[in-house]
């Protein structure tokens, strides 16, 4: 399934779904050197991370501050991750926004079940409905650090 562009504005920021405007490059310093959860990731590895999921960008004027991908079958599943907003333009409420779009974007409806990981946010993906697993001895994992 290749899902519908969308865009999304808010006074000066954008939210797009166009993977043609992702700064492939300030995302990628962003994961590696400052996320904890992507620290060190190869470029080789992020860019094939990028080309296998549904990507929105976060942007002020024409730069670059936020990001978040989705990976998902558009049916049953999905799994998100590598949300983050820069931290200069951190507290302006653009982290629940990305959240929003990203939540009700129409191609991501009605699925069963919705992942993702986190170590530090429960409280801001709590207000959008994630908890932590009901039933976590049924999770499993494998090749996680």
């Amino acid at each position: 399934m290749n899902p519908q562009l969308r865009e999304f504005s808010r006074g000066e920021f954008v939210i797009s779904s166009d993977p043609a405007k992702l700064d492939l490059v300030w995302i990628h310093n962003y994961l590696t050197n400052e996320a904890y959860w992507a620290r060190g990731i190869s470029y080789r590895v992020f860019e094939k991370s990028v080309e296998n999921s549904l990507c929105f960008g976060v942007y002020h004027e024409f730069e670059q501050v936020g990001f978040g991908r989705v990976i998902s079958d558009y049916a049953t599943f999905a799994y998100l991750a590598d949300v983050f907003i820069a931290e200069n333009h951190r507290g302006q409420g653009l982290g629940k926004w990305l959240l929003e779009c990203i939540i009700g974007y129409p191609e991501l409806q009605d699925l069963r079940r919705w992942m993702l990981l986190t170590k530090d946010a429960h409280g801001l993906y709590g207000q959008y409905g994630f908890i932590p697993a009901r039933n976590p001895e049924r999770v499993m994992e494998k090749g996680a650090g």
